[in-house]
């Protein structure tokens, strides 16, 4: 008996000694009068203190799992869903198995079958968080993560995304091997096309999003030099986005937690779809992120939204591309990446030899003209071929000459090797005699 119903008793036998009131006992156990009475009767008539015990001590309640569902739960498990978080286990259950389970209920079936352990969680850094924009296309926040999404089936590849500050929806998201602006690109292409041009974005400090080159002086200031931006940077300007690069990154800390609940949850997902590819990755990814937003999306705290409608004379495409300045030549041709292009067709404009363009290549490699604000088709033709030169024999090294006995270089080398030789034997002579001398002074 627990010490609550053991109070009970103790109660009851003295009201029916006469010791207490059912007032009185009433007040001792924090119930009514009526119940009092109604425990005194159960007492008398059921058999005393055991009567007082809780109907259902010792029974196995009624909504309690089954073996065979921990059993199933426990195989499934480790069988397909290993690596899945409670609550990610518990939706997949539910979704493709038929078993309704909360999470708590998962989490401990693993820990009592020890496929999973209690990890304590180590205390983070507190960090005070920012609150969310009022707004839906307030503000994005855009980053790329490299992960092994399809664990051993292929490399590591990086997945490019963008969130919405304000509703957490995951306005864009592509694969691409490795960290790069195409996947950028791509990301805000898709975001704008769906849901509008946002007025801000957050990145980080990539030279991606940035010049390296970006601060000037206060004498560049005051000269009036524009801030170099990166390609990407000349396109948020081209759409009117105020792009700001944060310095840490606890400062865009919506999208890091993006990372670890898309880490957690897609690598099961694209191991349940059976991808093996980026291909079949991007191919599964849109489906996914609208399953990520049916679920993680909440509701603005202001309905309206701030999205701005694109201008339909604005083309994305020539919008995310690669610039640079040429001058035509005659002909009215420019080189560009080592290749010789031309108008594909005569242009109403007044374009003329040594005139500055801005060309542009887009992420599928197409060049044009961008001229007020259009793109200006150009096609590829071959270079001319240069006369080549016909080089001139050069003349091998004469071999040397000996010059004849009477030559007057000849005579003087014999002079030279004269004198040589009568200085060598003068020197030996006076060596002879230092010696001889030497020799003896030592017998005397």
């Amino acid at each position: 008996m627990s010490r609550a119903e053991l109070k009970k008793v103790v109660v009851v036998e003295k009201i029916i000694s006469g010791q207490m009131t059912n007032a009185e006992g009433a007040v001792a156990l924090g119930l009514t009068c009526r119940q009092v009475i109604r425990l005194k009767k159960k007492f008398l008539t059921e058999g005393g203190a055991s009567a007082l015990v809780h109907g259902n001590r010792g029974r196995k309640p009624v909504h309690a799992l089954s073996n065979e569902t921990k059993a199933r739960v426990a195989t499934l498990y480790q069988e397909q869903y290993v690596g899945s978080n409670n609550c990610h286990l518990s939706e997949l259950l539910a979704e493709r198995e038929a078993v309704e389970l909360s999470p708590s209920s998962v989490r401990r079936i693993l820990l009592a079958t020890g496929l999973k352990r209690a990890n304590q969680r180590r205390r983070k850094k507190a960090h005070q968080p920012r609150p969310r924009r009022a707004q839906a296309g307030a503000l994005w926040q855009i980053d790329a993560t490299p992960y092994a999404w399809l664990e051993d089936r292929a490399p590591s590849f990086a997945l490019h995304a963008a969130i919405d500050d304000a509703t957490g929806l995951v306005v864009g998201a592509i694969f691409r091997p490795t960290e790069c602006r195409e996947g950028y690109s791509l990301v805000m292409q898709q975001g704008i096309q769906t849901y509008g041009v946002p007025l801000g974005l957050y990145s980080d400090r990539h030279t991606i999003f940035r010049s390296p080159n970006e601060s000037l002086t206060l004498e560049q200031e005051l000269t009036g030099e524009q801030m170099p931006l990166s390609e990407f940077g000349k396109a948020m300007q081209e759409l009117g986005i105020t792009h700001i690069k944060a310095r840490t990154p606890q400062a865009k800390g919506r999208i890091e937690r993006l990372w670890g609940t898309l880490q957690d949850r897609l690598v099961i997902e694209l191991r349940l779809m059976g991808v093996k590819t980026i291909e079949q990755a991007n191919e599964a990814l849109p489906e996914l992120v609208r399953k990520h937003n049916r679920k993680f999306a909440v509701k603005p705290s202001q309905d309206a939204s701030v999205y701005r409608a694109r201008d339909a004379a604005t083309s994305l495409t020539y919008v995310f591309t690669t610039r640079d300045k040429r001058t035509l030549g005659q002909g009215l041709t420019l080189s560009y990446a080592n290749k010789l292009y031309t108008f594909a067709k005569p242009t109403a404009y007044r374009l003329d030899a040594k005139t500055v363009v801005e060309v542009r290549q887009t992420l599928t490699g197409e060049v044009v003209v961008w001229h007020d604000g259009a793109p200006i088709p150009l096609v590829e033709v071959e270079k001319p071929a240069r006369k080549t030169t016909q080089q001139k024999k050069k003349a091998s090294s004469a071999s040397p000459r000996k010059p004849a006995s009477a030559h007057p270089w000849q005579a003087a080398a014999v002079q030279k090797t004269r004198v040589q030789s009568t200085t060598k034997k003068k020197d030996f002579q006076e060596a002879m005699y230092s010696t001889h001398n030497s020799y003896t002074e030592a017998l005397w």
